[in-house]
């Protein structure tokens, strides 16, 4: 008798030690040694099969774990647990919950895993149900329903099993404190955050994150600074946070005390420089890093677009192929609005279409505006056509395309169609469609338009769109209606750009003496520039006002206002010609004359006969 319980404790000690083994195989990924194992053993336990399945899981092998759990000779509560767990995080609710209702008993984490699935997946009310249902919740269990409901913007209920909550963990505080930052209730956060008996990295960073997202620069200062340990979250959340309100700065400052720089705070401090137009500085910077990736390379390509060019974007859009990343849809961006000619818009098209990007709808709403910059309306209008989704951009793009190249009758039926297909105009829509109906003389359309963008669409009329009311009056001759809209425009938005567009009214109804008083408002308000001044003198010389004429630019030279002269361009066999307003430098310039003065000239006689 002794000798045989001697057997089968020796026996237990092996199969014990083989449960052992398995896990540790497991651990380490060697999900075939801990399967030998298994099957050599001559006796199995319920251990044995949890151990087993357990690695199968935790290494996702769900399939066969799934095979081995159906085989077990007599299930148990922590092989239903594992598996419902296993089915959870696979996606497969169905199976999981069939497991749940088959168990004889079930503990906290059977509960709370099938909870958790519930929620993940977007079916809170049956996440809620269960959770009430579920006889002994420990802190674990209300915390997953707490963070369930805030992960789905449900904060009234999240708020609610906060309040309930016996004990309240960290994690539940900080969940708390990311959902209102989230939804811009700062001052609650900020209470959350004052009561937290401890606070750990993550809650601290939350805070100063949301003090960024509600503008409140000198509280993020102050957590950042009363912080007991930073981490580089901490430091890039402050550099990021203090760029992106243009506080370049300052946010330099803490990039150069950062111990340790990532990449994420690179990029930031880089795209700061970037926006403020500062492109030797953001250059310097990316000459510097220790590591790049796309958005590094994104950003020094998109900055030189925006800003100084000179083929600089184009030449890091090369050089970042030679460093062997491939270009995604923001770097295609880059260098389809960094293109200087028609060839380099038709070369980045291209390769656009190479890559497969070619029904991106941000990329595309590039080219059709790149194509309708250089005077392709035909190309403009076919990348247009040719985008499967269209968003506000894409339609305002192509309206400001029609409006701009004086097909303003083409840009409202557009107009009419971006309306039929539940498209929201924005700010910009309606100076694409007001300055279409001034190009074709639609007056009361136009006044429609201008009344619709607050009554029909609840947005503010900006400085741009009296200036379009106002040349669209102008151009009708109805220069008093123009006037009295400029009385009725808010003081904010009295601009340069409104006082011009009367300026123009009056200069083509010959209307001198408020040209004269507007001329003076506007000359006050841009007196470095000279648009004003060519417009002032613009309307004297059409009145033949020569001494008034000669008076304003008198002024601009006394001021040192010189005017930009205007240039056309063509583009031969890939070499760009640019020719200024009398401009007869070009080598082939008496060629040119004889062309124009032999065919163009008599063809476009013919034309305005036409006409």
């Amino acid at each position: 008798m002794l000798k045989l319980k001697n057997l089968r404790s020796a026996a237990r000690d092996v199969v014990c030690k083989c449960n052992v083994k398995i896990t540790n195989f497991g651990r380490h990924g060697n999900v075939k040694e801990a399967r030998e194992l298994f099957d050599e053993m001559p006796h199995r336990d319920g251990v044995s099969y949890n151990s087993m399945i357990t690695v199968y899981l935790k290494n996702n092998y769900l399939s066969r774990a799934e095979t081995l759990f159906q085989i077990m000779p007599q299930r148990n509560i922590v092989a239903e647990s594992a598996m419902i767990d296993g089915y959870v995080k696979a996606g497969r609710l169905d199976e999981a919950r069939k497991v749940f209702d088959q168990m004889g008993e079930r503990n906290a984490f059977s509960w709370t895993s099938l909870i958790s699935g519930y929620f993940n997946s977007g079916q809170i009310e049956e996440g809620g149900r269960l959770f009430d249902r579920m006889p002994a919740k420990n802190v674990v269990s209300w915390t997953t329903v707490l963070v369930g409901y805030a992960r789905n913007g449900l904060l009234d209920q999240a708020r609610n099993i906060f309040d309930l909550m016996p004990e309240k963990n960290i994690v539940a505080r900080t969940a708390m404190i990311k959902s209102y930052v989230e939804k811009n209730h700062f001052d609650e956060a900020y209470k959350v955050f004052l009561e937290m008996p401890e606070r750990n990295l993550y809650s601290w960073n939350i805070m100063i994150s949301g003090c960024f997202r509600d503008n409140r620069i000198n509280e993020a200062i102050q957590l950042f600074n009363s912080m007991p340990q930073r981490n580089v979250v901490s430091w890039t959340t402050m550099v990021m946070g203090l760029a992106e309100i243009k506080m370049t700065e300052h946010a330099r400052k803490y990039f150069d005390q950062m111990p340790n720089k990532d990449v994420t705070a690179w990029n930031a401090m880089m795209n700061a420089y970037a926006n403020e137009g500062l492109m030797t500085e953001a250059h310097e910077l990316f000459s510097l890093m220790p590591k790049r990736n796309i958005v590094s390379w994104n950003a020094i390509i998109n900055g030189y677009a925006r800003n100084d060019n000179e083929g600089k974007a184009l030449k890091h859009f090369i050089l970042m192929l030679q460093s062997c990343f491939r270009p995604n849809e923001t770097s295609l961006t880059g260098l389809v609005i960094s293109s200087e000619s028609m060839l380099e818009l038709m070369q980045a098209h291209s390769l656009v279409i190479r890559l497969g990007f070619e029904h991106e709808t941000s990329l595309t709403n590039a080219l059709i505006t790149m194509y309708s910059r250089n005077g392709d309306l035909c190309s403009t209008r076919l990348a247009f056509k040719q985008l499967m989704v269209k968003d506000v951009i894409s339609w305002t793009a192509m309206i400001l395309a029609y409006s701009n190249h004086g097909h303003g009758h083409h840009a409202l039926q557009l107009f009419a169609l971006m309306l039929r297909s539940g498209t929201k105009p924005d700010e910009v829509t309606f100076v694409g469609v007001l300055s279409a109906c001034s190009h074709s003389g639609l007056v009361n359309k136009g006044r429609r338009l201008f009344d619709s963008i607050k009554g029909a669409y609840d947005l503010n009329p900006k400085a741009k769109h009296y200036a379009c009311l106002i040349d669209l009056l102008g151009r009708a001759g109805q220069v008093d209606e123009a006037m009295n809209v400029v009385c009725k425009v808010p003081p904010s938005e009295r601009d340069e750009v409104v006082l011009g567009s009367l300026l123009g009214a009056c200069r083509l109804s010959g209307d001198i003496k408020m040209a004269n008083s507007v001329g003076e408002k506007l000359l006050e308000l841009e007196p470095s520039r000279s648009g004003g001044y060519v417009l002032l003198a613009n309307t004297y010389a059409a009145q033949e006002q020569w001494d008034e004429f000669a008076q304003v630019r008198r002024i601009m030279r006394e001021r040192n206002v010189k005017k930009v002269p205007g240039y056309s361009q063509i583009e031969v066999k890939g070499k760009i010609h640019v020719f200024l307003v009398g401009d007869r430098s070009h080598s082939q310039v008496h060629e040119i004359y004889d062309m124009l003065k032999e065919k163009l000239e008599p063809l476009m006689r013919e034309m305005d006969t036409l006409d």
